[in-house]
């Protein structure tokens, strides 16, 4: 599978996404100053999107090539996401979810506001989730009982909802390259490389290698590049052993 950017063939580093999962605003800037040159996009999420703002958003485009992945998880009425995506769109961003949710609405509520100015991933099942927690919160028994099937029926509505991609785990990128095309974009968190297994909060983990095999587009990377001791080599690794993969495809 040839992937690709802007027409042009990925760099393995263009895989990697890296979370700006701190609380303030001068240990994202040391963050960006490490690695603004090694990884594709930076993603911004809840936490530092609240402390910082928009201010953040600027620094990453003004002082790196890399994109901005924002993470917001937006979840309202269609109306209120129109309105909250339309003002995201005016900040330049590469990517920003949706929750794929209860509605269909709401996910081309997301898709109308962003005016193709960034590109809409709906977020299908949250990685730390597994099947006892969706049994928990009342879901039908079967989808609470086979992830892949409700991640490939929420990824189905992104689709039809004019969504670019998708939020999943790894193990669920090959069925929604199959069903849905190489075009629709995987991007999937909880990845972790084989010598950090490690599970902590993430319930469905695979390899950066396995990852890419099945088809996913980009990789967030957070805690197994920040808790390292040398967090630049950790990324060396995983672009060599990314390209490795791209190099047997």
């Amino acid at each position: 599978m040839q992937h690709m950017r802007d027409g042009q063939p990925k760099a393995a580093k263009d895989y990697l996404i890296f979370p700006l999962d701190v609380a303030d605003e001068q240990s994202a800037y040391d963050w960006i100053d490490r690695l603004g040159d090694k990884v594709g996009l930076f993603k911004v999420g809840l936490e530092l999107f609240i402390q910082v703002g928009p201010r953040i958003v600027r620094h990453i485009k003004a002082t790196t090539q890399a994109g901005v992945f924002l993470d917001l998880k937006l979840h309202d009425i269609p109306a209120t996401v129109k309105r909250a995506m339309s003002r995201i769109a005016d900040l330049g961003v590469t990517f920003a979810t949706v929750h794929c949710g209860e509605s269909v609405r709401m996910l081309q509520a997301a898709v109308d506001g962003s005016q193709q100015q960034v590109g809409i991933l709906g977020v299908t099942v949250l990685t730390s989730i597994g099947s006892e927690d969706l049994k928990q919160s009342g879901l039908q028994p079967d989808l609470a009982a086979n992830i892949k099937q409700l991640v490939l029926k929420r990824a189905r509505l992104a689709k039809q909802a004019g969504c670019v991609g998708v939020i999943c785990s790894g193990l669920e990128a090959a069925d929604i390259k199959a069903a849905l095309g190489n075009d629709f974009l995987t991007v999937t968190p909880g990845i972790r490389p084989a010598w950090n297994l490690s599970q902590d909060d993430q319930k469905r983990i695979v390899t950066p290698e396995m990852a890419i095999r099945d088809g996913a587009d980009y990789l967030v990377i957070g805690r197994p590049i920040r808790d390292a001791a040398f967090p630049e080599e950790v990324v060396r690794q995983i672009i060599r052993n990314i390209e490795k993969v791209l190099a047997a495809a």
